[in-house]
């Protein structure tokens, strides 16, 4: 018998990111697709259901009682469905590890070393996926996370990699012509590269300025960049200083490619972080041996 009435199956992917985060922006980043067909494929979901599924002002969004219940009922669904063809699938079976992991960690730190694990365990494959904005981190689809945590989450086991140190970074020629870098006051007159993002929690130039004590300057250009490994490859193509994260550029600085102007850094109790959801079944044999090289890395500090 044929399974009937089905809703535009699309629409409810729209629908269920939506519901979720409450907002058509995100579920659009998320799905990888424009706000407007966000939009387009819940006004499709509505009219098939002949229901407002939710309440929209200038500032907020919320669900009607109709859209509440009918999301529970997705969600339930998607989640089943999720994990049956997670069983099935196993994407190469045990011999593949998911690790998933923010833009900034994935580009500036994982990639550049993956290739040493690859090289001693060529029978297992690596599946790297980057999600930046996580809220729930134990609804990730992967075996092992690696993330900056400001407090540990919870739901996950946590084992630190290394403490946050921020400190200043540009280029060698930008260093040469801005030498009053060398001073904290001399940030006045050079151009600062800004990470716009309101979402991500690490700090801040405002924020960097008032821990280590000094009075926040104002620069004399600024440039705001939504994305942390874009902002470091525009430190890198001189276009002014940044701030930068202990770790996450130590192959730019051990290249030259980057230099840090003085020896001003800010240690904060944060910590970048592997994350694991808990199982009494323990991780499979190659997540184990992913996790153990991970840990030997000379970076990491076990603490």
């Amino acid at each position: 018998m044929k399974i009937q009435p089905l809703p535009p199956l699309n629409s409810l992917l729209a629908f269920e990111s939506a519901a979720r985060h409450l907002s058509f922006t995100i579920a659009a980043k998320e799905l990888n697709v424009t706000q407007g067909a966000i939009s387009r494929q819940v006004r499709l979901l509505e009219e098939y259901l002949g229901k407002a599924l939710f309440i929209r002002t200038t500032r907020s969004m919320s669900l009607t009682p109709t859209g509440s219940q009918y999301y529970e009922t997705v969600r339930e669904c998607m989640q089943h469905l999720a994990r049956s063809t997670g069983e099935i699938r196993q994407w190469r079976g045990d011999q593949q590890v998911t690790v998933a992991t923010s833009t900034a960690m994935a580009s500036l730190w994982l990639l550049p070393k993956v290739a040493e694990f690859q090289s001693q365990h060529e029978d297992i494959d690596l599946r790297i996926i980057a999600h930046d904005h996580v809220k729930d981190y134990s609804r990730l689809d992967s075996d092992l996370a690696l993330y900056y945590c400001g407090t540990p989450p919870k739901g996950m086991e946590v084992t630190p990699l290394f403490s946050e140190e921020i400190f200043l970074v540009c280029s060698p020629g930008y260093l040469a012509k801005h030498p009053q870098l060398r001073f904290i006051d001399g940030l006045s007159s050079c151009t600062w590269l800004w990470l716009e993002d309101s979402q991500r929690d690490w700090i801040g130039w405002p924020e960097w300025f008032k821990r280590l004590g000094y009075e926040l300057l104002t620069p004399k250009h600024r440039v705001n960049i939504n994305s942390y490994s874009m902002l470091i490859q525009s430190a890198i193509s001189g276009q002014g200083v940044a701030l930068a994260w202990g770790n996450l550029v130590d192959e730019p600085l051990s290249t030259g490619v980057l230099v840090r102007p003085n020896d001003i850094i800010l240690q904060t109790d944060a910590k970048f972080c592997l994350l694991e959801s808990p199982s009494e079944r323990g991780p499979r044999q190659s997540v184990r041996l992913f996790r153990d090289w991970l840990m030997a890395l000379p970076s990491v500090r076990r603490e």
